[in-house]
C-alpha cells in the first residue's frame, strides 16, 4: 500500500524526524521539540506529522487562497509555500501580486525566497508541476520539515545561545 498511510511513512518521517534533531544538536539546539501540554517532545511519527501541520496552518491563517488540511494537495498551486514564506520573509513576497493559477510562478517565487534566505532547495518547481494537484506529501513533509528547521528552530537555538553567553559573562 502506498500514500498517506502506506508502510514506509512512519518510517520515513520518523527518519527525517531524527535527522533534524541531530541537526539541531549540532546547531547548538536540545533535539527536543516542546509541546504546548508541557509533555515532552512528540513520541510517534503520526504526532509530529499533525504538529507541523498545525503549525502551517497557524501561521498561513488569514493568507487568501491557503487551506492546509495535508502535506499533499493544500501545496499544489504554491500559494500555502508562498504565505508560509512570506510571514517570515515579508519582504521577499508580494503576497498580494499571487495568482493560485499560475502554479510555476508561485513554486519559483516561494522556493527562491527561501533559497536566497538561507533555506535549502529540496524542492524543483518542475517535479511539483508534474505532480499536478496530489504532490507526493513526503517530497513536501521533508521541504517544511527544512523550512520549520530554518525559520523556528535555529532563530531560537542562536537565541538560547546568545542567552546563555550574556548570562556567562562571555
Amino acid at each position: 500500500m502506498s500514500g498517506r498511510n502506506g508502510p514506509g511513512a512512519a518510517g520515513g518521517a520518523k527518519a527525517a524526524f531524527s535527522m533534524f534533531q541531530q541537526k539541531d544538536v549540532a546547531a547548538g539546539g536540545t533535539g527536543k521539540v516542546s509541546s504546548e501540554g508541557g509533555t515532552g517532545a512528540p513520541t510517534n511519527p503520526s504526532s509530529i506529522k499533525d504538529r507541523l501541520l498545525h503549525w502551517c496552518q497557524h501561521v498561513t491563517k488569514g493568507y487568501n487562497h491557503v487551506n492546509i488540511t495535508n502535506f499533499s494537495s493544500s501545496w499544489a498551486d504554491g500559494m500555502a509555500f508562498c504565505a508560509l514564506v512570506h510571514h517570515y520573509l515579508p519582504n521577499a513576497i508580494n503576497y498580494d501580486s499571487l495568482n493560485p493559477k499560475d502554479r510555476r510562478k508561485n513554486f519559483e517565487i516561494a522556493f527562491k525566497a527561501a533559497e536566497d534566505n538561507g533555506c535549502a532547495p529540496l524542492l524543483e518547481v518542475n517535479d511539483m508541476i508534474l505532480m499536478g494537484d496530489k504532490p507526493d506529501w513526503k517530497c513536501v513533509f521533508t521541504y517544511i520539515q527544512s523550512l520549520y528547521k530554518h525559520f523556528v528552530m535555529v532563530p531560537e537555538a542562536m537565541a538560547a545561545r546568545a542567552a546563555a553567553a550574556q548570562a556567562s559573562g562571555k
